[in-house]
């Protein structure tokens, strides 16, 4: 059996790096992606006929060199594919509660799309990235 989750999606939130004490840099993001909605078997349609969609919001985690490059190159609303797994997690909370929680941990990210220009007009902090200005 294999753990495998495909999520072509937005970043919605600035991705933020930290490194644990053992030196592993760990980057987590917010993606979100949609699905049409359904009522008695159907895709709903609004009034101009339009497919109705719900959003979905996943946890995403990467790590080290991967991470580093999505800290470096992407931003909110940059369109992105993530190849990973499902990694649950279980903990106590302060007061002994048993908490529960759910992430993906990404293997690959495929940029799908270019980042916005900033509103200075930078035009080359925005740029689309070739696979050379990628760190290996």
């Amino acid at each position: 059996m294999q753990n495998i989750v495909i999520l072509a999606g937005a970043i919605r939130q600035a991705p933020e790096t930290r490194t644990t004490r053992g030196g592993t840099d760990v980057t987590r993001f917010k993606l979100v992606t949609s699905r049409p909605r359904y009522s008695e078997g159907r895709v709903v349609r609004d009034e101009k006929g339009y497919r109705v969609e719900d959003a979905e919001w996943h946890r995403v985690v990467a790590f080290n060199g991967l991470g580093r490059t999505i800290q470096q190159y992407c931003e909110s609303g940059t369109k992105v594919l993530v190849r990973g797994r499902i990694h649950y997690t279980k903990w106590q909370d302060a007061d002994g509660n048993d908490r529960y929680g759910c992430e993906i941990v990404a293997e690959t990210v495929d940029f799908l799309s270019r980042a916005q220009p900033s509103e200075t007009g930078d035009e080359d902090e925005g740029r689309f990235i070739d696979e050379d200005d990628i760190p290996s």
